[in-house]
């Protein structure tokens, strides 16, 4: 059994498959071997192996190994393993194999997941029968970043035969499933952010902002108040450098809202943005102030610390149940200058005015805040959203109309919604800029975006850049928009008179001409005789003699204007109140038509009905 070995002679072997698989090693071995390392000695027979076997399992992917590799498949493939070499030989081609087949292994794994991290690169659009299936949650959110992804580079990484909008619905689709909200929201999110900001933003608003506390300067200071609430285990930081009076509160082992402090009046719980418009507003110590949308009272109060108790602040409310935090709050914290009243902000100047300034918290849609209020992610749509633009533009004037064009240290309006729609924002400003005699100034806040001045299909008034944009994803406090406008003129402008035409004389003969053209084929019958039911002939050549509106809102009709320029009766004030208008009917028409022989009051609508008759 085995081989028979005389240990008196020794065979001198030749190089075995380890070694002639490894030839040339020793010369790749040298370019990373360096005199320094090895020093002046020269390597020994053991250590050049130790370096060899060492250099081949640390750098696996050298071109001998792979070389050694496919002739060792090539020998297997055309002879078998020859019985040659000794024991000693054997097993070491055992533990060779062995490693040679784990390194093999190893490097099929590498290729696979190479192949498999290119393939994930490519990102594509589902087919439809794969849209069916249910994915769970974070197969979702993956695909949402790999779709932002391609589009972001969508030149180079989209798929062929695929338009960038098939792309965007997928993406809206998985947005509305992932974070619950209603397509028209995403529509409108993706409006307003690029791609790469829209992920932070919806994430923003899955995290509820950090608790923030005002200081009452009317009744402490700052370090005081905080040395207070960490002696009672509050964690608190100063709120920013924009702020000096605002605190914001990390975690509390006693109720923020029921200490002694809050009781006492030495602070009030309030959100960063709402110390914004009152900043911007920068109210004067003595100055009359409105707010007219005061509950529950945070930005009133804010008012009356800053203006030092002094002066006359009226806080109005139109829902008379929400005064009553109104009113708690002004207790409470000790303000002594502001008087509660309860009237619709539409209606104030009928009720007073001449105001220094004027903060107006207008009404919103809230999309703003959605951390605070969830529910708005599936209950506004665009009903809702051009519901509240029409109040805040009834309310805007309103406030300008409240607004001293003359005051001596103020006439100042801040405008601001926790909103971040254009159509809540930029629209009603712009809108409020056409209609008033206000124009834009600097809010005064160092930070924050800058408001559109173009934004899909409106185009607004250059220096709306001066309002002020806030984010939850940039700012980290609730979307925001604050704008500050100044009044320069108490005249309410009105339309222009149009050479003393009134609205329905200056667009008769564009209905007129409208009508035609829609009657083409019928315009053969207005050239006709129209016989009456005398049977007389009446030829139409114009428009009749109708009511003209005076700048003074009365009305005459021409024919007894004539009258009384004919007899004499009337005086030379009354001739120089009536309009060109009525001068050029009157000399141009040289016999006026008799009453008897009108068609009626409003000829147009009679006219209109006999044509269809034909």
């Amino acid at each position: 059994m085995g081989r028979k070995l005389d240990p008196s002679k020794k065979l001198k072997k030749g190089p075995g498959k380890k070694t002639r698989k490894q030839q040339g090693a020793e010369t790749e071995l040298a370019k990373f071997i360096t005199d320094e390392d090895t020093g002046s000695k020269r390597l020994s027979s053991r250590a050049r192996k130790r370096a060899v076997f060492f250099f081949f399992f640390y750098l696996q992917l050298l071109p001998i190994e792979r070389a050694a590799k496919k002739e060792k498949k090539q020998k297997k493939s055309k002879a078998p393993d020859s019985d040659e070499d000794d024991d000693d030989e054997e097993d070491e081609d055992d533990d060779e194999e062995e490693e040679e087949q784990e390194s093999d292994a190893d490097m099929d794994e590498e290729d696979e997941l190479k192949t498999n991290i290119d393939e994930e690169d490519k990102f594509r659009l589902p087919k439809p029968e794969e849209g069916l299936l249910p994915l769970d949650l974070k197969a979702i959110y993956q695909r949402i970043k790999d779709n932002i992804d391609l589009l972001c580079n969508f030149s180079t990484k989209r798929e062929e035969g695929k338009d960038r909008a098939d792309y965007i619905s997928l993406l809206k689709k998985d947005l509305c499933t992932y974070y619950s909200y209603n397509e028209f929201l995403i529509e409108k999110f993706m409006d307003l952010f690029p791609l790469s900001e829209l992920v932070d933003f919806l994430e923003a608003n899955e995290i509820h902002r950090p608790v923030t506390i005002r200081t009452n300067t009317l009744k402490t200071r700052r370090r005081d108040l905080a040395q207070a609430l960490i002696n009672r285990g509050v964690n608190l930081d100063p709120l920013g450098k924009w702020s000096k009076v605002g605190l914001v509160i990390y975690d509390s082992s006693v109720p923020i809202g029921a200490t002694p402090e809050y009781l006492a009046g030495h602070y009030m719980l309030q959100g960063a943005s709402s110390f914004l418009p009152v900043m911007a507003l920068s109210p004067q110590e003595g100055e009359l102030v409105l707010d007219m949308s005061s509950a529950p009272g945070g930005k009133t109060t804010y008012i009356a610390q800053l203006m030092r108790n002094t002066g006359v602040i009226v806080a109005n409310d139109a829902n008379a149940e929400r005064l009553k935090s109104v009113v708690g709050n002004i207790h409470r914290l000790g303000v002594t200058n502001t008087v509660v009243c309860n009237y619709d902000g539409r209606e104030f100047p009928k009720v007073m005015g001449g105001f220094d300034r004027v903060l107006l918290d207008a009404p919103c849609s809230g999309t703003g805040v959605i951390a605070k209020d969830p529910a708005v992610k599936t209950s506004k749509d665009e009903v809702d959203i051009n519901r509240c633009a029409h109040l805040q533009k009834e309310l805007i004037l309103s406030a300008i109309d409240s607004v001293n064009a003359d005051s001596p240290s103020g006439g100042y309006l801040v405008y601001c919604t926790c909103s971040i729609t254009v159509e809540e924002n930029e629209w009603v400003v712009d809108y409020a800029l056409k209609k008033r005699n206000v124009k834009l100034v600097p809010t005064g806040l160092d930070f924050g975006k800058e408001g559109f001045t173009n934004f899909k299909k409106f185009r607004f008034h250059p220096t709306l850049r001066l309002t002020r944009r806030f984010y939850s994803h940039s700012h980290n406090m609730d979307g925001f928009f604050v704008a500050k406008l100044k009044k320069f003129s108490n005249i309410i402008p009105t339309a222009p008179p149009g050479n003393g035409k009134s609205f329905c004389h200056s667009f008769m003969p564009t209905f007129i001409m409208i009508f035609s053209l829609s009657s083409l084929s019928n315009i053969s019958v207005t050239k006709k005789a129209i016989i009456n039911s005398q049977g007389k002939k009446e030829l139409h050549t114009g428009p009749k003699k109708a009511k003209v509106a005076k700048m003074d809102g009365e009305t005459v009709k021409g024919t007894e204007a004539k009258k009384a320029t004919d007899d004499g009766k009337a005086s030379k004030a009354d001739t120089k109140e009536g309009s060109r208008f009525e001068k050029k009917q009157a000399t141009k028409r040289k016999t006026p038509m008799k009453a008897k022989n009108r068609m009626g009051k409003n000829k147009f609508n009679k006219l209109k009905h006999m044509l269809q008759k034909q």
